[in-house]
């Protein structure tokens, strides 16, 4: 398991950054060329790779957006199609999907990403996992994770997203050591297995590695959801962060202080409204270079997450970075009432609160330009008090409170799972 504790990540910071700047100029190299895209770039902005040797250097290249990858998607591809190996898109959360092609030696890079973030949260050879997260739908993570699993040595069940009832089957039937998962499914299948009678309590799962939605507040402490798991079911809880753009992604270790940065693999920095580089300490929307990357491999993308960095020593012995949890994303910002809001900060209260079935958060424009914030539930029985209680709750933790509406639940049910998207959809947002 040694190998997939890279020694770099136990260096100093000098030495990380040292290692991470000779990566570059590799990377640059390849870009200048292998990349249709990035020759062009380089061309129309009379940037020299050569002097290009820091990363504080990458400033001077200009940023890549998501507009770019749809517009000029196959520009980006650096290998002849013979050499791609495997397919996949973004999930599309806002926008059109975008196609990544990945050859073999990406396909390896990843089952590597995934091997050293396994073996971050505890994972070793012969432990069971089951995963809860679909491996089709040109979906990236869910095929990530079955390699990783494999390279570490571990079992894998792949019994895919949703199905309360086959979930808990497959653990009694296998007796897993752990699940791959959204968080807030955690909650259902506690709820189904209160409801069916089943001791989840003493089942073989002994902890959780968390996909696609934060567990934990800035301060690392676990917020409404993360509490809300830990105190119905006491197993470890381990937060992940990653994107198909990105190729890697950040697991927490043990100590539970924030996503490992993996710096063979990615080079990252946070920038403000302005898109220059923020002080340390300060959050910021988070920026990509990817390194090792051979099919489509990105420079100084811009993310849209806004998050901030962490620098001082892990108890774990690792000295790398480590990244907050997501903050929220850039676009989806909301000044409701004179307060800056993200979604995921009224995700967090609505999957905490036990009668509401599910919900959709949409965000339009009032009469006179300003962004309106309304909270459509699903509840079981309709009853106006949880309305003033919803409000209430709000209040507390935002200090204002949305529009509130009930939704009958099947309605909600079929905006949130539309066929053609892998997420549920739980944010709407209407702004003109």
């Amino acid at each position: 398991m040694k190998r997939f504790m890279p020694e770099i990540e136990f260096q100093s910071r000098e030495k990380i950054k040292a290692f991470q700047e000779e990566k570059l100029r590799e990377m640059l190299n390849y870009l200048q060329t292998s990349s249709p895209y990035y020759k062009r770039i380089f061309a129309e902005h009379n940037i020299a790779i050569n002097k290009i040797k820091t990363i504080e250097d990458l400033q001077k290249i200009p940023f890549t957006t998501k507009e770019d990858l749809q517009l000029h998607n196959q520009d980006f591809i650096c290998v002849d199609p013979s050499e791609i190996r495997d397919y996949i898109t973004t999930s599309g959360t806002l926008s059109d999907p975008t196609t990544f092609a990945l050859t073999e030696k990406d396909l390896v890079r990843l089952s590597y990403n995934e091997a050293i973030s396994f073996t971050c949260a505890g994972g070793h050879k012969g432990e069971i996992y089951q995963l809860m997260t679909t491996i089709d739908k040109r979906f990236m993570a869910g095929y990530a994770y079955c390699m990783g699993v494999r390279e570490i040595g571990a079992g894998l069940i792949r019994v895919g997203n949703g199905i309360p009832e086959l979930q808990w089957d497959t653990i009694n039937r296998i007796h897993p050591d752990a699940i791959i998962c959204v968080p807030s499914f955690i909650l259902r299948i506690i709820k189904y297995a209160e409801e069916h009678g089943i001791d989840y309590k003493n089942s073989s799962i002994k902890k959780a590695i968390c996909i696609g939605e934060n567990l934990r507040n800035n301060d690392f402490s676990l917020n409404l959801l993360g509490s809300k798991i830990k105190e119905k079911w006491d197993i470890d809880l381990y937060s992940t962060y990653a994107s198909t753009e990105m190729s890697t992604s950040f697991c927490e270790c043990h100590e539970g202080q924030g996503g490992h940065h993996h710096p063979e693999l990615i080079i990252c920095e946070l920038i403000d409204e302005n898109d220059n580089i923020v002080k340390e300490g300060e959050p910021g929307e988070l920026v990509i270079t990817t390194l090792g990357v051979e099919g489509m491999p990105l420079l100084r993308f811009k993310t849209g997450d806004i998050a901030q960095f962490h620098y001082e020593p892990c108890k774990c012995g690792r000295n790398t970075m480590r990244i907050s949890p997501i903050i929220g994303r850039k676009k989806q910002m909301i000044k409701f009432k004179g307060t800056t809001l993200y979604p995921a900060s009224v995700f967090d209260i609505l999957d905490n609160t036990d009668y509401v079935e599910n919900y959709l958060v949409e965000v339009s424009t009032n009469e006179i330009g300003m962004d309106h914030l309304t909270v459509f539930v699903g509840v079981k029985l309709e009853k106006e008090e949880y309305i003033k209680e919803l409000k209430d709750r709000f209040r507390a933790k935002l200090r204002v409170a949305p529009e509130v509406r009930f939704k009958p639940i099947d309605e909600i049910q079929r905006i949130q799972m539309p066929e053609i998207k892998r997420k549920p959809v739980k944010f709407i947002d209407n702004r003109v």
